[in-house]
């Protein structure tokens, strides 16, 4: 069991690893042996709570497939168990992310000061626009 959250905990049989060729540095090693890891998850698994599957969903919605299945690639490093480690800590981090609840918006007026700057500021910059206007002879004497 990897331990999420002290109420979040996924169970090892919930993921499934493939190890691929990795691209960048590496020399021939990139070549010969798949360092890179393929986590995949799927979010549909009863150890999550609804409401943070539904989060997950969205947070990660690039990284699932239609299947509902979540995966995570890790390259970084240049050997398969710092890499096994990256893709479990990114999942376990994505997780938390979504077990977190947002904090509820309140609709806020704008302050008495705010409406009544703003007012000179516009008051001020059609004065400005009035002095450009160019003096007409309306009086003829």
């Amino acid at each position: 069991m990897i331990q999420v959250t002290p109420a979040i905990s996924i169970d090892e049989n919930d993921l499934h690893e493939e190890f691929i060729l990795s691209s960048g540095p590496g020399g021939q090693n990139v070549n010969k042996v798949s360092t890179a890891v393929r986590l995949h998850f799927q979010v549909a698994s009863p150890c999550l709570p609804e409401a943070v599957r539904q989060r997950l969903l969205i947070l990660a919605r690039s990284r699932i497939t239609a299947a509902g299945e979540l995966i995570i690639e890790a390259r970084r490093f240049r050997t398969q168990p710092a890499n096994r480690q990256d893709a479990l800590d990114r999942l376990v981090e994505l997780i938390r992310n979504a077990a977190r609840e947002p904090r509820p918006h309140h609709k806020t007026r704008p302050t008495l000061g705010s409406k009544e700057r703003r007012l000179a500021a516009k008051r001020r910059r059609g004065e400005t626009k009035q002095l450009r206007k160019s003096v007409s002879s309306g009086t003829e004497e």
